[in-house]
This record gives structure tokens, sequence and C-alpha cells, in this order.
């Protein structure tokens, strides 16, 4: 099913999967140039040989000993001001599937972005990896965050079961020691936890949507730790049973 229209300011969940269960997301190299990604891409400008440029960028401020750490995500020059197509609310990365909450900032925003994003990645993924065709299960899929009790359900789901999902000890023992495994999942660099949890504050994300809604740090913990403690049984069949749709909007 598909729709035309998504109102300007309204979130969504968005998921783009591996097809055949591959990891386009191999390791953390590939995943730091998705990140980049998430950021050089959301742009109407923006082309799909973006890294050139970018990695141009990043060898001159090497040689001129200017590159900080928050230049990771350093615009160039000679590019047009940034003008987002979406504006980005969360993220998380694991290996074959990607969760993104955003809203639309310019007419069919997401369609381009997203696009634009997975022309990006299976380019990248194809030539590093010497594969061919498609990497993704469709282009992507995407729900409507349509009420307050889905927003507080799907924003720990998004950026909290995600992450711990991919602890080495397991899910169960991240739930079962919350406190350790919050602490760790702040510190994960592919999602946008960490800017919730009060451990940095990314130039990707537009973290002032989910703080007027939640809370800061502790409050914003607080639903988290309901959410995932109290619902143990987040099973997979409910995030499925969701209505989904490929969207054009």
């Amino acid at each position: 099913m598909k729709r035309n229209l998504i109102a300007e300011g309204l979130p969504v969940h968005i998921m783009r999967r591996g097809a055949r269960g591959i990891p386009f997301n191999k390791n953390n190299s590939d995943r730091w140039r998705n990140l980049q990604g998430l950021y050089f891409l959301n742009d109407v400008s923006c082309k799909n040989n973006w890294m050139r440029d970018v990695e141009e960028k990043r060898l001159v401020d090497l040689r001129g000993q200017q590159r900080k750490r928050g230049e990771f995500f350093g615009w160039p020059k000679h590019w047009p001001e940034r003008k987002p197509l979406i504006s980005l609310w969360a993220f998380t990365f694991s290996g074959n599937h990607d969760h993104l909450i955003a809203s639309v900032k310019e007419e069919k925003g997401i369609s381009k972005f997203m696009q634009k994003w997975n022309i990006s990645t299976t380019k990248h993924f194809n030539e590093k990896y010497k594969e061919k065709g498609t990497v993704f299960q469709g282009p992507y899929a995407l729900r409507v965050i349509d009420s307050e009790e889905y927003l507080h359900w799907v924003v720990p789901y998004v950026m909290v079961k995600n992450t711990f999902e991919m602890h080495e000890k397991g899910y169960s023992w991240a739930v079962n020691n919350f406190e350790t495994a919050w602490e760790w999942a702040a510190r994960y660099p592919f999602s946008s936890l960490g800017d919730y949890s009060g451990a940095r504050n990314s130039p990707i994300i537009d973290s002032h949507h989910i703080k007027e809604m939640v809370g800061e740090p502790k409050e914003f913990k607080n639903l988290c730790k309901e959410m995932i403690l109290n619902r143990k049984g987040m099973e997979e069949d409910k995030i499925e049973a969701i209505n989904y749709f490929s969207y054009e909007n």
C-alpha cells in the first residue's frame, strides 16, 4: 500500500532491512559511512557522489591540522547551505536493519532522502564487497506515529531495545542488568540514544522534538526503563503486526 502525503511535522517510524537477511552494515566502517550519509544526504542539493567531497575536505583539514572531533560532519564550503529534506528525531543501526524516527521538512522529503541513502549504501556495499544488485528488502517500510501512546512505545523500541539486542551478552542479560546495559548503550555511536541520555550532542538529529514530548535525560530514561522492564515480552510479532507501508510521501 502507498500513500502520497505525510503532513509536515508528523513523526514517522521508518525501517529498512537487508534482503535475504544480508548484513549491509558488516562492520563499524560501514556504519560510520551510513552515519555520515544520514547527515550529508539529508539535503535538498546533495548528490550521490557526496563522499568524494567530504573526503577531500577531511584531507584538507588534516593537512592544515584543523581536524576536530566534531568536524566528522563538517560541511564542504563550496556546497550550498544545508537544507534538510527531513527532520531526523532518532535512529539506530544494526547489522541488517536500520530504524529511524523522522518528520518531513520538504515536499516528498522522506522518499527523496531514502532513495539517496539507499542508492549510496547499495553502491558502497556492492563496490566494497564485490556484490551485485539491491541489498534491501524493498525501499523501506514506514508507519505514521499517530498517537502519544505509540510514540512512548516506539522511542524506546528504536533506541533501547534495538541497541540492547546488540550487546555481546544478549538482550535478556541487558534487560536484567538494565543500568549497566544502559551505560553501554548510551556510548554506542550508531544510535541516537546518547543524545537523549546526555552522553553527547550530535548534529545529525533534531532532539528537541522528543525532549519536548518525553522530557530531559532523567524522564527519558525512566520512560525507557519502564517500557523495557515492564514489557519484556516485546515479541517481534507485535512490531510485525503493526501496519507498515511502502511509502512515497
